[in-house]
This record gives C-alpha cells, structure tokens and sequence, in this order.
C-alpha cells in the first residue's frame, strides 16, 4: 500500500486548480469584462461575487472525479451516457474551443502589434507556432511550472487598475448592490459573463490534469484504489480550486474596474475587442495602463492555448482509445500530440482567415452555452454515482453549489435563447 507522503505547505499544493482558473481570464474573457466594465462602469461587479462560489462548486467536481478515478470526463461519461451523446458533446466542444482558439490568437496578435508595431498576422503564427513547441517537447513537469509562472500575466489587471484611478469605495459597493437595469442588453451581458466565467474546457482540463499529476507523481493513486489518501487529497483539491478560482474572479473583477474608470466615466461604452479596450485605455490612462493590459492579454493567450488545445485533445483522443496526455513523450503518444497539433493549426487557420472575432467568439459562446448544461449535469451525476467514485461522494456543500451553478447556467441559455428569439422576431416586424 502506498505511502500517504508529508503535508505540504498550501502554495506548493496549487497546480491544476490555479492554472484553470487563470486560463478562465483568457483574451476573450478579457473582451467581455471590458465590454463589461466599459458599458456599465462598476455596476456590474457583482456578477464576480455570485460566480466565485458557482465556479468552485462545478470545478471541485470535475477535479474530484479525476483524481478518485485516475481517468478524465469523457471516459467517466461514457460510463454513464450512450456513446452517440458523448460524440457528440465532445464534438461540439472542440468546435467551441478551436474558435476560442482563433479569436485569442487574433486578440494576442492584435496586442503585440499594438505595443511594439508589425504586422498582427506574423505575431500570430509566432504565438501559435511557439506554444504548441512548449506543448509537444517540453517535459511536463517544466511545462507545468511554467504555466504557473504565466499566470502571473494576470496580476497586470491589478497595475491597471490602481493606474486607472478608480473610484474604490464605489467599486466594492457594486460587488454587494446590484444596481444593474434589466433590459434586455443588460441581461445579455449577464449572460456573457457567466458564460465565459463557466466554461466547458475548464472542466475536462481540470478533471484531466488531476489524473495526470497521479501518473507524475510516484506515490500518488486514484484515490478509488487508495482511499488513505483521500483525506489529504480532498484538502489539496479545495485549497487549489479555492485559490484558482478566487484568483480568476478577482482578476475579473479588476478588469471591470479599470475599464469602468478609464473608460466608463469618461463616456467611452462602445468596446468590442481587447485591441480596443487598449487603445482606448491609452489616452486616459497612460502608455503604462496600456503596456499593461497589452501584456497581460499575451501572457493569458499563452496560458489559454494549452488548456484550450489541450483539452479539446484529452477528450477526442479518449474517445479513440489512443494513449494521451501531456505527461507522454512524442513518440509514446503521437495520436494525442496530432490532435492537438491539429487544434492549433486549425485555430490558426481561423485566426489567419479573417473571420469576425466578435462573431467567432459569439458563435463559441452559444455553443458553449448549449453544451455547458448537460456536460455540468453529468459532472454533477458523475461526482456522486456509486459506479464512479464509489463511496467518495461530493460532500453536501459542493453538492448544492455545482448543482445551483448548473442551474444558474441553464437559466442563463434559457434567456440567452429568449433574448436571441425575440431580437430576431423584433427586427423582422
């Protein structure tokens, strides 16, 4: 029987849940929490607080599963649901997510471009080409620690930030009281940030790095065959996802309100892009707000392209039966590696073609929206059924909030399908 090994202090815990949660703030989240903080100013604040605790439920599940399990989500769901409807499911996610894909490799482009001149193009064939190199050679255990480091990237949505001169006490009050009209554009951005704050990818990445870090680590075991591990385990999984997500949301949060301040209260709403959410920051703001947020957007791509990719290949190379997983050398593992070289080029290829970002990043919302609801719901299932962790069911707290951010998201497409419905019958009147 393997060797529970010694506790770790808390921060050398953090890995799969603090590298989701920052790549939940990718270019296009980035986008939406300017659009945002742009055309609402602080009002719309609160929205990080309500995610923060729906975030941690569903994410604690998908980690639970894969570290009980030792196997990511598809092969947990094909346990549960027929296979045609878990086809299906990963192939509207790797729709999703090889859009995603070409809308943050145009948002870094763009950015790059912005702060030291050049053609965007070039910068993205660079940024798509480099990432998947650290990918498919570097060792994961370096790969990992440099994921880590990037998420870093981030922290410059706090310089922006405080160099914005934001209305602080205000700012803290909208995280408590709403203050939101209810119409239908303020719903819709509601709806925005809950979708991309509560994404797909994020939950098979998660589940599929928990089962890696049992293969890299010696004395680790799926804690279904090692349940004296459990205890320790199911600590780490709760510092790491509690960290990871409380780092995304309050990297959100700063988002909103640097462009609330430097742009909102100075009568500047109309932001669609990250390249635009920059420009305009320049004016208003300074040269060192902009560096700021044109860094920060290249360093959270980098952190986002492999999640993206990543777990776009995790779950199709499961479905093939083919060995995977970042952990695997090249030559052990070169059905995985193309499949995931495959992701990229393809995002590429999007990116390069010219393709509205706003439509792409709008199509990947809507079929994220669509697939997010019964992929939560079979996470939730998963989490507690008896043929898939066994006796380690999701405690009653994390139970209740996977299931409300289940909920929520449902109630979220219901009105993104109502919203949508009655825009197109209103214009066609």
């Amino acid at each position: 029987m393997p060797k529970d090994p010694i506790r770790r202090p808390w921060w050398a815990q953090l890995g799969p849940g603090l590298i989701t949660g920052a790549a939940d703030d990718d270019p296009s989240g980035i986008a939406t929490y300017s659009q945002a903080g742009a055309q609402y100013g602080y009002s719309v604040g609160w929205t990080i607080l309500v995610t923060f605790p729906l975030m941690v439920g569903i994410q604690l599940a998908s980690a639970r599963i894969g570290r009980i399990t030792g196997k990511g989500l598809t092969e947990n769901f094909a346990k549960l649901c027929p296979r045609w409807l878990v086809m299906a499911l990963v192939g509207l996610l790797v729709v999703a997510n090889v859009i995603n894909l070409g809308a943050d490799l145009s948002a870094m482009g763009d950015a790059m471009s912005l702060a030291v001149g050049g053609p965007p193009g070039a910068y993205i064939v660079a940024f798509a080409l480099l990432s998947l190199l650290l990918q498919v050679l570097l060792p994961y255990e370096r790969y990992v620690r440099l994921l880590k480091w990037l998420t870093l990237s981030l922290l410059a949505y706090v310089g922006v930030g405080f160099a914005a001169q934001a209305d602080w006490a205000l700012a803290l009050r909208s995280l408590v009281l709403p203050e939101m009209r209810w119409d239908r554009e303020s719903t819709t951005m509601v709806v925005a940030i809950l979708g991309t704050t509560i994404s797909p990818y994020l939950f098979f990445w998660q589940a599929g790095q928990e089962a890696e870090e049992i293969r890299r680590i010696d004395a680790d075991r799926p804690l279904a065959v090692a349940p004296e591990q459990a205890k320790r385990q199911f600590r780490r999984l709760r510092t790491d996802t509690l960290v990871g997500m409380g780092f995304s949301n309050l990297i959100a949060f700063f988002m909103i309100v640097a462009t609330a301040a430097a742009l909102h209260a100075r009568g500047v709403s109309d932001i669609e892009t990250t390249a635009q959410a920059a420009q305009a920051l320049r004016p208003v703001a300074g040269d060192f707000a902009f560096l700021l947020f044109a860094a920060g957007i290249v360093g959270t791509g980098f952190l986002a392209l492999p999640v993206l990719a990543g777990s776009a290949a995790y779950a199709v190379a499961t479905l093939a039966g083919v060995r995977r997983g970042l952990d695997r050398p090249l030559q052990t593992a070169k059905a995985f590696y193309a499949i995931l070289g495959g992701a990229m080029l393809i995002g590429l290829a999007l990116s390069l073609a010219g393709f509205n970002p706003i439509k792409a990043l709008y199509w990947s919302a809507v079929i994220n929206a669509v697939i997010s609801v019964p992929i939560m719901v079979a996470v939730m299932v998963a989490a507690s059924h008896p043929s898939i962790v066994g006796t380690l069911r999701l405690p009653p707290l994390w139970r209740t909030l996977g299931w409300l951010a289940t909920g929520a998201m449902a109630l979220a497409t219901l009105a993104m399908i109502v919203l949508q419905t009655s825009s197109t019958f209103g214009a066609g009147r």
